[in-house]
């Protein structure tokens, strides 16, 4: 699956997030899009790491699925909260 960056800003104390729009699994006519949280400071050590996606969306409107996504990527307590419940409610630092 081919994506594209629409939007990525970095983050208070190094990492960044970003939004990747591309298509979903099997369907090319459905958009899709994600939220990507890299909390790692030193770039060395993303190698062979993925970013952890904290939200993922599927629809018709790409405009209105990019608007959600982007509102939760400038939200660092939203960011907070998604990387909270991904990890169980344990805090990783």
């Amino acid at each position: 699956m081919k994506t594209k960056v629409v939007y990525e800003r970095e983050l208070p104390g190094g990492g960044f997030v970003q939004v990747e729009e591309g298509e979903a699994e099997g369907q090319p006519e459905t958009p899709r899009a994600s939220v990507a949280v890299e909390r790692r400071r030193d770039p060395a050590r993303r190698e062979g790491h993925l970013p952890p996606v904290i939200a993922a969306e599927e629809g018709s409107a790409v405009e209105s699925l990019l608007r959600r996504l982007v509102e939760i990527a400038s939200d660092n307590v939203e960011i907070a909260r998604r990387l909270l419940r991904r990890s169980g409610g344990r805090a990783r630092f």
